[in-house]
């Protein structure tokens, strides 16, 4: 197929004006996890003007947009709820109203991630204008949900509920950028203490949970920070991109950056603030790069001096999810993301880079923005992200190779004073477009993926 990139890149330009309008609207319902029913009908409303071939909402709450007659299927996902806006007074203006200028857009979720919907809607809508769905496929524009709450549910339940595999899949997660062949994934890991509990007035009748947690807190923080030097008790995660301690996966885990775990929540229970604690929990966050499963990851917590000291009073658990979507369903699954990473010469992530070749050079574009600068100038074309993505369900459970390219900046990702850049709706727009007629399914190969080993659990 001959493409016009010329034509791809004035049609985006043409919409310029239109994908603003649209994202402006979306940040202007707020959709946390679970609450996403607004902005749900307000993104089908929009497909369904812009003239797709079917709009349907799925049973958790997914909103489904097809292009094209093919049985093979090309898919761009956007997860469109946010996190929430933490304290208000840390936003210049109202964070849902927002505003725009000739450069940006701010507000809630214009970065992570409804920007990516915004250039998603539009790219499929440049593909059926200019007749470039390649011959044997259809588009698949998705707006996902409760990402934010358990990255990658929102695709277990599109693979086994709806049955739909894709060839392959954009994430419009936001790259700064670049175009992203992986990431790192991650584990909720809870640590239970138990004790006994006692006046307060004589501590030494009881067990205080507390003191074991905080022994154990200072080891988890030492397997954060800690080398892995010989004779070092504790050996710090970094030690998983040495091929001593990771023969396999090394190089994979220097790109993808060293797994990380830190201590994000603490709970605990007692008759009375005139009483020992009875018991004593903490989550843990927990970063994992290539060649960790979550096995070691748990036995790593299991094994550290102070879990041991204490022995059955302290129990090491993965999190469950299973909180209601905004339809009503539940779809239980475990905590547990798993890591993901791509060859850059897998045919997916070629056929992006060759887009962004034929249409805007080999370095990352970059808006005149400082902010932009900081993040983009200096950095190669082809990354990865820090953060998780839906890419652990897609790739990293299910094996259908999965590629990073969106609008905005991570940096903006959660922060206050959201924004996003109109200039990257354009050209991510026009990169949507022109991918799939540059997609050579011929040389798609399964040496290019790499998946982490999944726990066997059964959560279809």
């Amino acid at each position: 197929m001959k493409v016009n990139f010329g034509a791809i890149k004035s049609a985006a330009e043409g919409y310029r004006a239109d994908m603003a309008r649209f994202l402006r609207d979306m940040i202007a319902i707020p959709s946390e996890s679970c609450q996403e029913e607004g902005v749900i009908r307000r993104i089908a409303a929009e497909m369904k003007k812009l003239g797709y071939d079917k709009v349907e909402i799925d049973g958790l709450g997914n909103v489904i947009g097809w292009m094209g007659e093919g049985d093979k299927i090309i898919a761009i996902d956007s997860h469109i709820d946010t996190v929430g806006i933490g304290n208000i007074k840390n936003w210049d203006k109202d964070p849902y109203e927002g505003f725009e200028t000739d450069e940006v857009i701010y507000g809630r979720g214009g970065s992570d991630q409804e920007g990516g919907m915004a250039s998603a809607t539009y790219g499929a809508k440049i593909m059926k204008d200019l007749g470039i769905i390649p011959e044997g496929f259809k588009i698949m524009v998705v707006g996902t949900v409760q990402e934010e709450d358990c990255d990658g549910m929102c695709w277990q339940y599109i693979y086994n509920k709806s049955k739909i595999v894709p060839e392959f899949v954009i994430s419009t997660e936001p790259t700064d950028g670049g175009i992203y062949r992986g990431h790192r994934g991650r584990m909720e890991i809870r640590v239970d203490a138990t004790g006994v509990s006692c006046h307060g007035s004589a501590p030494e009748r009881g067990d205080n949970a507390i003191y074991k947690m905080a022994d154990i807190l200072q080891d988890v923080r030492a397997l954060n920070e800690n080398n892995a030097e010989e004779g070092t008790q504790i050996k710090g995660l970094v030690k998983m991109l040495d091929p001593k301690y990771n023969p396999d996966h090394y190089e994979d885990a220097r790109f993808l950056g060293r797994g990380t775990c830190t201590t994000s929540e603490i709970f605990f229970t007692s008759p009375s603030r005139c009483a020992v604690a009875d018991s004593c929990a903490i989550s843990i966050d927990r970063r994992m790069t290539a060649g960790e499963t979550y096995q070691s990851c748990l036995k790593e917590i299991e094994d550290l001096p102070s879990v041991r000291k204490y022995g059955n009073d302290v129990k090491v658990s993965m999190y469950w999810y299973d909180r209601p979507s905004w339809t009503g369903e539940v779809y239980k699954t475990e905590c547990f993301f798993p890591t993901w990473i791509n060859k850059e010469s897998a045919a997916h992530v070629q056929a992006v880079v060759d887009a962004h070749h034929e249409m805007f050079g080999d370095q990352r574009l970059s808006p005149p923005d400082e902010i932009a600068k900081s993040t983009r100038v200096g950095r190669p074309l082809t990354d990865k992200w820090t953060f998780s993505t839906n890419g652990v369900a897609i790739q990293g459970r299910y094996g259908i190779p999965c590629v990073g390219f969106g609008p905005g900046a991570e940096s903006q990702a959660h922060a206050p004073n959201e924004i996003t850049w109109k200039s990257d709706l354009v050209v991510c727009a026009a990169m949507y477009a022109a991918v799939p007629a540059l997609y050579k399914p011929e040389n798609k190969t399964t040496e290019a993926e790499f998946r982490q080993e999944l726990t066997g659990n059964v959560i279809s």
